[in-house]
């Protein structure tokens, strides 16, 4: 693959990033169709574009994921849905973006691998960041939603741990949605007395799953292989910048000073442990993100 094309497919790949943010908060905002609902078509309409790429690629043999897996990513895009009835997308990107990685560094700590005195700096700077933007005031995020949206980055954490060395990645990621599919369904059929929607909710939904979802995982996986690990890792803190400035261009969003603040330490936190992590023997490129360390 040539450097001209990794670029334009990593282009790509950070705007479907980015778009799930912006889809689901447009849906929930300016459209009728409930977090239910919403998530039930996402995870479908995902699973069936997943389906039909790796039947494209006439995979053999494919594996059909985990239900526990599943569970995980359910969990994520459920909670993350109705985190989006009252976040912002900027906000909503940054409390997810920082909770996945926390919960994947926690992981690591928990096994035993050190920080050194630079990573535990980023480390704190970090969580500072995460608390100062939870902190009561007029700017701060309704605590509920905040909450919600947390638990979906600590629920795709562990999505993301569970997904590591399990064969081809868009294979088990197309497996893992199936299996997600019946979970979403039977959440629309608990909420089915507040359920509602309307054609462009639907369709926001649609483009959900089909391509920042589907597609956007796709991509993901066809251009990994030409990352090291770090320079994935690194790429994907520019997702809350770009959400953030989509969101000031299409959802009419303000940018907060609490807001700017409390990125600038969650990335910059972030940004100094990422880009300090030794390389581990054994581990090919781009290894860790793989199996859907992506948002």
């Amino acid at each position: 693959m040539t450097r001209g094309k990794t670029v334009l497919l990593m282009a790509l790949v950070l705007a479907a990033f980015a778009g799930n943010p912006l889809l689901c908060r447009m849906a929930l905002k300016e459209t009728a169709i409930d977090p239910a609902t919403f998530t039930s078509i996402r995870l479908l309409s995902g699973a069936v574009t997943l389906w039909m790429v790796v039947r494209w690629r006439h995979a053999a043999g494919c594996s059909t994921g985990r239900w526990w897996s599943a569970l995980a990513l359910f969990a994520y895009a459920a909670l993350f849905s109705f985190a989006y009835v009252g976040l912002s997308a900027a906000t909503g990107t940054l409390l997810l973006f920082g909770a996945v990685q926390v919960t994947m560094i926690g992981h690591g700590l928990r096994r035993g691998e050190r920080l050194d005195a630079w990573q535990i700096l980023g480390m704190v700077t970090a969580l500072a960041g995460l608390l100062g933007l939870l902190l009561p005031g007029l700017t701060a995020p309704p605590l509920f939603e905040a909450c919600l949206m947390l638990a979906a980055g600590f629920a795709w954490g562990v999505y993301s741990l569970h997904g590591r060395g399990t064969g081809d990645p868009l294979c088990v990621t197309a497996g893992n949605f199936a299996r997600a599919v019946p979970l979403s369904l039977l959440l629309s059929a608990l909420a089915l007395s507040w359920q509602h929607w309307d054609a462009p909710g639907i369709w926001l939904a649609l483009a959900s799953g089909t391509l920042t979802s589907g597609i956007g995982y796709a991509v993901w996986y066809a251009v990994l292989p030409q990352l090291t690990a770090i320079s994935a890792a690194t790429a994907q803190l520019s997702v809350p910048v770009i959400t953030a400035l989509a969101g000031v261009a299409l959802l009419g969003e303000a940018l907060s000073s609490r807001l700017v603040v409390a990125s600038v330490a969650i990335l910059g936190g972030i940004a100094l442990v990422i880009r300090r992590v030794p390389p581990v023997r054994g581990c090919r490129p781009g290894a860790m993100e793989r199996e859907g360390g992506r948002l």
